[in-house]
């Protein structure tokens, strides 16, 4: 799957074309990631493209089908994509982090080959190596419903993608030689809107055209840094359908809050005066607020938006009190890898509980974070091929990191780590935030029910309606409780969702290996695979079989 000339051409004769065999179809694409410049924030600057586009292209998909996608590094450092959501069921070779990828190589290319299996919703890909992200990469990511399988709302008149996040002036490699160095990054230099920021009352182009009377899909993602951001447009109610793959129940909203790595679907219906609109996104916990607007316009309108915007909320326990009017959606049709056992998750018993606290500390005189007295590096071998070449033992360590946090632990330990969890059983992951700081943390391979957000006892847990999702908040001086089973054989990544706070290694991984060794459960390394470290030349290991 190495890209040659005819691989190329082929690629781009089809990049829009689905083949159908027997089985689900396949589309396929070339992304060329390249250096740019411009000015999100007035100011020019380098950014990263993605063939030639910031944000990159909108990845539109349908459950089942095939996403190939040939990425040509074009940088002068390795590179890496990752797909935020997407469970890559027994296929953890294609999330695209460190732990389990080499990264591409400047001026070489690598082809990724997924499947949204039994999924739906919204979500985004971004650069996970480095400091990547800050400068671009990352665009909207999109699984619709197959058409036998009814969505819970009449289909809109069209789907957009808000993709809002903080953003800095300086480049990726500037900031990340600010973490390495001992500093921190501090607050953002502004927010944008699928790549711009607007100013009220100036001569800002529309993002968005609604017909009068028609109702549209915005899926709203915060693909930012640290930031959570209120979203909210003005004059018109957003009614909540869908959130990370999860139909929810229909409610409307003036504004929603949207936490680091999260995706929200909402349905807008052009019922007001035939005028333009601001949309506004605002940052919010910081000591200082910093906000954009962009232009939503009604077909034909000349007449320009009011000045005077909606007014963002105030406070945590708002957030809060939002969060828990979301409910799942139990009666809608949906593809989801377990229908029989996700309705009835209270009703499983948890086999293991592991407690995640937030742990701070200054190591050779630079600030890390971690989980557990445990901050994580990466290595120089991808902690998945390692394990499959059967050499962990000289990469790293299973359970360095305990399933309770020390008392009191103040110090930290920087090395791999890895956490072992036994292959289908059902696991209570309980977030600790002792911080006075928002924070948001993500499980790649899988979704989880968020059941609790306070310090309340397991009886007050939503044992029954929890959404189903990928990543979730922690509130100030508080903490978040999930259950899932862990059913998806392979290497995936615990994060938070704050990439300064990622970088310097608040994050581990999870081993979950099928004893079976079976493709039922997981399968094969792609013939493609970069091999790097210690494994790089190696014969690749005797393939599964049924």
């Amino acid at each position: 799957m190495q890209g040659g000339k005819l691989l190329t051409v082929f690629v781009c004769l089809v990049s829009t074309v689905a083949l159908v065999n027997a089985g689900d179809p396949y589309f396929y694409y070339t992304w060329n990631v390249t250096y740019g410049t411009a000015s999100p924030l007035g100011i020019p600057q380098q950014v990263i493209l993605i063939n030639g586009q910031f944000p990159g292209p909108n990845l539109n998909s349908t459950s089942n089908n095939n996403v190939v996608i040939n990425v040509f590094n074009n940088l002068d450092e390795p590179f890496l994509l990752t797909w935020s959501g997407l469970q890559h069921r027994k296929n953890s070779w294609q999330d695209g982090v460190t732990g389990t990828s080499c990264p591409i190589p400047a001026g070489t290319n690598y082809t990724y080959h997924f499947q949204p299996k039994d999924q739906i919703g919204s979500y985004f890909y971004y650069p996970s190596t480095a400091l990547h992200r800050f400068s671009g990469g990352f665009g909207g990511l999109r699984v619709n419903s197959r058409l036998l399988i009814p969505v819970p709302y009449a289909d809109p008149e069209d789907d957009y993608t808000v993709l809002i996040n903080d953003w800095y002036t300086k480049s990726h490699t500037a900031l990340k030689n600010f973490l390495d160095s001992g500093r921190t990054l501090g607050s953002p230099d502004g927010v944008l809107i699928n790549g711009k920021s607007g100013k009220v009352g100036g001569q800002d182009k529309p993002l968005f055209t609604m017909k009068p009377g028609k109702t549209y899909k915005y899926r709203i993602c915060n693909v930012g840094f640290k930031s959570t951001l209120n979203f909210r447009i003005q004059g018109h109610k957003m009614k909540l359908v869908e959130m990370e793959g999860s139909h929810v129940l229909q409610n409307d909203y003036d504004s929603l809050d949207v936490h680091v790595g999260q995706c929200f679907a909402v349905l807008v219906t052009a019922d007001q005066a035939a005028k333009n609109y601001y949309m506004v996104a605002s940052t919010r916990f910081l000591k200082k607020e910093v906000s954009t607007v962009g232009v939503m316009s009604y077909e034909g309108s000349t007449v320009q938006p009011s000045s005077e915007l909606p007014k963002a909320p105030v406070g945590w326990a708002w957030s809060l009190n939002q969060y828990r009017s979301f409910r799942w959606n139990l009666t809608a049709s949906a593809a989801r890898p377990n229908p029989q056992g996700s309705y009835h998750y209270g009703k499983i018993n948890i086999t293991r509980t592991i407690k995640l606290a937030n742990t701070k500390s200054v190591v050779n005189g630079k600030v890390r974070f971690g989980f557990n007295g445990v901050s994580h590096v990466d290595t120089e071998t991808p902690l998945k091929l390692a394990e499959y070449f059967e050499m962990s033992e000289k990469v790293f360590k299973y359970n360095v990191i305990k399933d309770e946090p020390a008392a009191k632990a103040t110090t930290l330990t920087v090395e791999p780590n890895v956490l072992n969890i036994t292959f289908r059983t059902f696991v209570e992951i309980v977030f600790e935030n002792h911080e006075k700081s928002m924070q948001s943390f993500h499980l790649d391979g899988y979704s989880f029910f968020a059941v609790a957000w306070t310090p309340e006892k397991r009886k007050n847990y939503n044992l029954l309606d929890a959404v189903s999702r990928h990543t979730v908040q922690v509130y100030p001086k508080s903490w978040s409780a999930i259950l899932l089973t862990f059913d998806n054989a392979g290497m995936w990544n615990i994060r938070s969702e704050n990439w300064e706070r990622r970088y310097l290694g608040q994050q581990l991984y999870v081993s979950v290996l099928s004893p079976e060794k079976s493709l039922r459960d997981e399968y094969n390394i792609p013939l493609n695979t970069n091999l790097c470290g210690i494994v790089k030349g190696l014969p690749l290991p005797t393939p599964y079989t049924i």
